[in-house]
């Protein structure tokens, strides 16, 4: 009679079984180094896969990458490694509130943040921060790496404007930021934080001490702690023109008290512009005031604002040492702005105490709610908070941006939301209306370039844009509609008036916000208005995106608009908003 055998392969099997079946805490002990051995293979592929995910998304060009600067920068990219907490960070990272049509909610869920997971490489532009000592010397037309110098908290190398970005400062957009200020030098510090200027007031120290790497590309060193790593830019004769080594503010009359209103000055031997504008500069005062053979310096105040201009033939005197240039005479100033910035009105914190007053700052996205956020800032030196979570805001010094829009802790809340149910949220609301044509051409560039970038000319001749007319120009009209109907207390504020008259438009929305006015802080506002938030001017279509049926469409709306405002007493839309 034959056995039956058992198969070859079984028999393995069947040995492991009767094993662990004899003893089994040893079943119960392999079941754990598996758990064990699984969990670490685990958490080694996600840390892999972002590696690899940030590595592969450097080679994708950002269209960032040829904004002027006028915001914060030009170009901008993250870090290859954001090392392990940043790594924790994106892992999780949930999807904020996103703001849209209200028909387009549904699709909310797929936005994503351009600070989610976003990664750039620029060193293929003018940027030659390469590690070392090769950056000596290095030149391709439009910056010269010049050399590492000492930096004083208390007396800056360069002492022209500053932006700070933790997460995703380059070379690239240092320079460009600087550059399109017009600014001579541009230096990098500590990793993450850029500086203009027009000199440079520090000595220079060894290669060896700018040694930190810049936190949005690791390839390239920006400085290190109280050094800078400094470029001298090559500007365009269109920088030059715009802002040279100070801006012209114009012929104003000479003040009543000139020693309280101009408290620095001195007889200038052959007085030239630059010879009062470099001693105002090196005195640290915002103001260069010629006066003949005199100079005055400081800064914007009730006693000088610089609001009234007289006719610039009032001052036509040539310098002395300079026969092409109008120097004033003792009653008629030449006014330039120089390059030191005003600290007046920077230093902000939040509401001493919670309050429970909330006013929401509202507008259409592209209605320049960010730029609004900032003058109010500087003007109240409190932070504003927001309805969403913008990590990239949050990172360029909108340090409201992480509160709990119902923390109490911010003087005012950005939101796009227009349905009821959240207008009737707020207690009081600044409504901002912009001009529909720019307003829907910002909020495209936006959504495709970010906060101060460009949509590409693919986006714009492509099936985006028409798309995105259609969807969101009643949007623009629907918005201001909803908020006239619900909100409590409106104030209505148009972008266009806003820019015109700041300081009178200004001082209406901090008396709105029940604040005391300080018109130190509005001159000083007045002096770096654009701050690092601006879109850059210098980048433009070349043709008019709209189509004849576009602008019938959103003609009709800002006829409804108009007739809106004017039905609750409101001055109606702007001149320039009606259809041409």
């Amino acid at each position: 009679m034959r056995v039956a055998r058992e198969p070859i392969m079984a028999r393995p099997l069947l040995k492991i079984h009767r094993y662990f079946r004899c003893k089994p805490v040893r079943f119960f002990s392999f079941i754990l180094l598996y758990l064990t051995a699984g969990s670490l293979v685990f958490l080694h592929s996600g840390f892999s896969s972002n590696t690899s995910t940030t590595g592969a998304s450097r080679s994708v060009r950002d269209p960032l990458i040829s904004e002027g600067g006028g915001g914060t920068g030009g170009g901008s990219s993250t870090s290859d490694g954001l090392g392990l907490l940043g790594r924790v960070f994106k892992e999780t990272w949930r999807a904020p509130r996103r703001f849209g049509p209200p028909w387009m909610k549904k699709n909310r869920a797929q936005d994503v943040p351009e600070w989610a997971g976003r990664g750039v490489d620029h060193t293929s532009s003018w940027s030659h921060g390469a590690k070392g000592k090769t950056t000596k010397g290095m030149d391709d037309g439009r910056a010269k790496y010049i050399g590492c110098y000492v930096d004083d908290t208390q007396k800056r190398a360069l002492r022209g404007v500053s932006f700070f970005d933790y997460k995703k400062m380059t070379v690239f957009r240092c320079q460009d930021n600087c550059a399109e200020r017009g600014y001579l030098y541009a230096g990098l510090e500590f990793g993450a934080e850029c500086y203009c200027g027009h000199k440079i007031q520090a000595p220079n120290v060894s290669e060896s001490e700018c040694n930190m790497e810049c936190k949005g590309e690791k390839s390239n060193l920006c400085g290190g702690p109280k050094r800078l790593s400094i470029y001298r830019l090559e500007l365009s004769q269109e920088s030059a023109r715009r802002y040279g080594s100070a801006i012209f503010k114009g012929c104003f009359k000479r003040p009543d008290n000139v020693t309280l209103a101009l408290p620095a000055s001195a007889v200038i031997k052959n007085m030239s512009v630059d010879k009062c504008v470099d001693m105002c500069t090196e005195k640290e005062f915002s103001l260069a005031a010629l006066a003949g053979e005199k100079c005055h310096c400081g800064f914007p105040t009730p006693l000088f604002t610089l609001h009234d201009h007289e006719d610039e033939e009032l001052c036509l005197q040539r310098c002395a040492g300079e026969d092409f240039e109008n120097c004033g005479n003792n009653d008629f100033f030449v006014v330039y702005q120089t390059q030191v910035q005003d600290n007046r009105c920077l230093d902000r914190r939040f509401l001493p105490s919670r309050s429970k007053h909330s006013v929401a700052l509202a507008s259409f996205p592209g209605a320049g709610n960010t730029w609004a956020r900032h003058l109010i800032e500087l003007a109240t030196g409190y932070y504003s908070g927001s309805y969403y979570f913008d990590g990239s805001l949050y990172n360029k010094g909108f340090k409201g941006e992480r509160d709990h829009w119902r923390s109490g802790r911010t003087i005012c809340i950005k939101t796009h939301e227009s349905g009821r149910k959240e207008i009737e949220a707020f207690d009081a609301s600044i409504l901002m209306i912009r001009n529909p044509y720019k307003a829907l051409m910002a909020e495209f560039n936006r959504k495709y370039g970010g906060h101060i970038g460009f949509a590409s000319q693919a986006h714009w001749r492509g099936t985006e844009w028409p798309e995105f007319v259609k969807n969101y120009a009643p949007w623009w009209a629907s918005h201001t509609l909803d908020w006239l109907k619900y909100g409590k207390k409106v104030q209505v504020v148009h972008f266009e008036d806003l820019k015109r008259d700041l300081f009178s438009q200004l001082k209406g929305m901090i008396i709105f916000l029940g604040l005391e006015v300080s018109e130190d802080r509005l001159l000083c506002v007045e002096a770096q208005k654009d701050g690092n938030f601006k879109r850059s001017g210098l980048r433009k279509l070349e043709y008019d995106p709209y189509t004849a049926e576009m602008r019938a469409t959103i003609g009709g709306l800002i006829r409804t608009v108009d007739t809106a405002l004017r039905k609750r007493n409101l001055s109606g839309v702007p001149e320039e908003y009606r259809p041409r």
